[in-house]
């Protein structure tokens, strides 16, 4: 039997669904790029689940409790307490987003020419990382692109490639390695308790400091705990401080697993002289220390939701949504990577549609089909956004933490499962604008 959400619903929002042909219309207009769709246009929207969480009615009183003082507020107070109590670190920087606690973490730490290595960096942390001259590195197990596949945990780095890197190119010319948990490019998958720790010794045996992307490190805990032998009887927080304790360090986009629309922040776990140096940095491009671009009610929010977001309960309600979408979609045919998951399903758009070549975008595609099929948004993960011929061509279903019912998820399997019966007659696309970097979140395209 599946449990039913742990809360009750206080307040909605309307969302209403165009007719097909104003669909077709703002599609059109957006260059067939579901990016530039405006919000009021999309009945369904599954593009992140980045920023687009409900919050509780505990973070929403915690808003009217902002200190606004430029500097010493109360609510950083509260945050670095609390992230000291989550993670086990000493020291707290906070930032608007987690992109801008990448900048500011690898402005200091990479160098012109070294490498990062990673399970797989998303998209902003790769082009931070090119930015400040550096060479991202994926090293996630091969498992990780055979989405038809089992394995508990596609997020795992592959042991062997990492330690023939290192030997390979010299632990000088390695900046840092960087753990994402979950690995959102091969499919919110998640990283074994037992992998993080042996990349960290791996590591530490050649002095490379060790980071952890931390966006998705609740999500990553309940597969540990659900998945991983001798977890089970482990507590959601015991879980993420053992995780935490195998790194240096970690940056994080609080507008996931904080459960709030904006926020971000650095951890160091005892480094004051890297402590110091992210201080003096955070001033000029995100604002004091104690607020890090962000208000205080913000600040209050974080804290409040870095709580909330350590419930067992909560967790199996929101994960167990995302896997019921992707049991609509397995029993509808539909490719999907496999197991589903911790915050978004992915279909297989090169499964779905294999008459489409890598260069006619077949996840761009997808995406355009789904809006004008049902007012639906998703995002593609693969040529667009990875690059030339990228290992998967997949379609993300982002599902928003808190936000829609599961009569929603079966209302977007049907959407797809529509889509699916005539497949042959998708067709690809072709960009008529890129930008040079990121280009996936502005480039347009007209049908080939």
């Amino acid at each position: 039997m599946r449990m039913p959400e742990p809360y009750r619903i206080k307040m909605v929002e309307p969302i209403r669904l165009l007719a097909r042909e104003e669909r077709e219309r703002k599609l059109n207009e957006a260059g067939l790029n579901v990016f530039s769709l405006k919000a009021e246009d999309v009945f369904i929207d599954l593009l992140t689940d980045s920023g687009t969480n409900a919050m509780s009615d505990n973070q929403w009183a915690g808003l009217m409790l902002g200190d606004e003082s430029y500097a010493g507020c109360k609510n950083f107070y509260h945050l670095q307490d609390t992230a000291q109590e989550v993670f086990g670190y000493k020291y707290i920087v906070p930032t608007h987003q987690g992109r801008g606690a990448e900048n500011l973490l690898f402005s200091i730490l990479v160098k012109p020419g070294q490498y990062v290595l990673g399970n797989v960096h998303f998209d902003t942390t790769e082009a931070h990382i090119t930015l400040k001259g550096g060479k991202p590195v994926n090293l996630v197990i091969d498992e990780a692109y055979n989405t038809s596949t089992y394995h508990p945990f596609k997020g795992n780095i592959d042991l062997h490639k990492l330690e023939n890197f290192i030997k390979e190119h010299g632990t000088e010319n390695i900046a840092f390695m960087l753990i994402t948990v979950t690995c959102n490019t091969v499919g919110g998958q998640p990283v074994s308790m037992e992998n993080i720790k042996q990349v960290s010794e791996i590591c530490r045996r050649y002095g490379i400091r060790v980071f952890i992307d931390a966006a998705r490190f609740a999500e990553n805990a309940y597969f540990i705990k659900t998945r991983e032998e001798g977890y089970q009887d482990k507590s959601i927080p015991e879980i993420v401080r053992e995780m935490f304790s195998y790194a240096d360090g970690f940056t994080f986009s609080a507008k996931k697993d904080a459960l709030v629309n904006i926020g971000g922040m650095i951890g160091i776990k005892d480094d004051e002289e890297l402590y110091m140096r992210l201080r003096e940095l955070v001033i000029v491009y995100e604002g004091f220390p104690t607020y890090g671009g962000l208000a205080g009610r913000d600040l209050e929010a974080m804290s409040r939701g870095l709580r909330e977001v350590l419930s067992f309960d909560y967790l199996q309600s929101r994960i167990s949504q995302v896997q019921y979408l992707g049991q609509l979609l397995s029993e509808a045919g539909i490719p999907i990577q496999t197991p589903v998951g911790g915050h978004a399903v992915f279909v297989d758009a090169g499964k779905m549609l294999p008459h489409l070549p890598w260069d006619s975008f077949p996840g761009v595609a997808l995406t355009a089909e789904l809006y004008l099929e049902g007012g639906v948004r998703a995002v593609e993960i693969g040529s667009l956004l990875m690059g030339r011929q990228a290992p998967t061509e997949l379609v993300r279903l982002t599902i928003p933490r808190r936000v829609y019912t599961d009569n929603h998820m079966a209302y977007v399997a049907e959407c797809l499962s529509n889509i699916n019966k005539r497949r042959d007659q998708v067709r690809g696309v072709k960009i008529t604008y890129e930008p040079p970097v990121l280009r996936h979140f502005l480039a347009r395209f007209e049908w080939a």
